[in-house]
C-alpha cells in the first residue's frame, strides 16, 4: 500500500480541521517518528513549482492549503461574474445563517449534518455573510450574519422581508401532542 497516497487522502478528508501529528500516526499506526518522516517527504512533494497546493501546519494541525504565489487567480476565481451562481450547498449555508444570525459554523454544521468551514468562507470572500463578533461558548467562535449585498442580491429591503417558513412537519406536530399529553393532570 502506498503511505503517502493515503496520507494525501486523510490530509483531503479532514479539510479544513487538519489532522494532528498524533491522530495521524494512530490513524495509519505508524510510530509518531515514522509518519513525521512520511509527513515531511509528502510536504516535500508539494513543494514543486507545478503544485497548487502546499501541507501546511496551523493551529496545532497539519492541513492541505493553496500555495500563496497563486492567490491573484483565487481571487479572480471568486470576483469572476461566471462564478456568482450560488451552489445548493452554499444557498443551504446562506439559509441557515440569515435565519438563525447570528450563529457560529459549528452550529451551522450541526444544522446541515456537515461541516460548512468552505462555504462560509466563500460566502465571506463574495461577502454575502461577514463576521458579526464572537460568541461566549467556549473556545470563543466567531459569529456569523448576514451582509447589505446579502439583502442586495436577493431583492430585500431588511431581513425582515424573508420569507416565513411554516414547519407542518406531522412527526413535529405528533412529538408536540405526545409531550402535551403526557404531561397532563390526571383527573380521576
Amino acid at each position: 500500500m502506498n503511505l503517502l497516497g493515503v496520507l494525501e487522502g486523510i490530509l483531503f478528508v479532514v479539510g479544513d480541521e487538519g489532522i494532528t501529528l498524533k491522530t495521524l500516526s494512530e490513524t495509519i499506526n505508524m510510530p509518531i517518528e515514522d509518519t513525521k518522516k512520511l509527513l515531511l517527504e509528502l510536504k516535500k512533494k508539494y513543494e514543486s513549482d507545478d503544485r497548487g497546493i502546499r501541507i501546511s501546519y496551523l493551529g496545532d494541525a497539519f492541513k492541505l492549503t493553496t500555495k500563496k504565489e497563486h492567490k491573484d487567480y483565487y481571487q479572480k476565481l471568486i470576483e469572476n461574474p461566471d462564478s456568482n451562481m450560488l451552489s445548493q450547498a452554499a444557498l443551504e449555508t446562506l439559509a441557515i445563517i440569515a435565519y438563525n444570525q447570528p450563529i457560529t459554523r459549528v452550529e451551522v454544521d450541526e444544522i446541515r449534518g456537515v461541516s460548512s468551514g468552505h462555504m462560509i468562507r466563500k460566502l465571506v470572500a463574495k461577502n454575502l455573510i461577514k463576521e458579526a463578533g464572537k460568541s461566549t461558548l467556549p473556545g470563543r467562535p466567531n459569529l456569523y450574519k448576514t451582509t447589505s449585498d446579502f439583502l442586495d442580491f436577493f431583492g430585500l429591503s431588511t431581513i425582515n422581508d424573508l420569507p416565513k417558513i411554516e414547519n407542518d412537519d406531522p412527526k413535529l406536530v405528533e412529538q408536540k401532542d405526545l409531550f402535551t399529553s403526557i404531561y397532563k393532570e390526571n383527573k380521576e
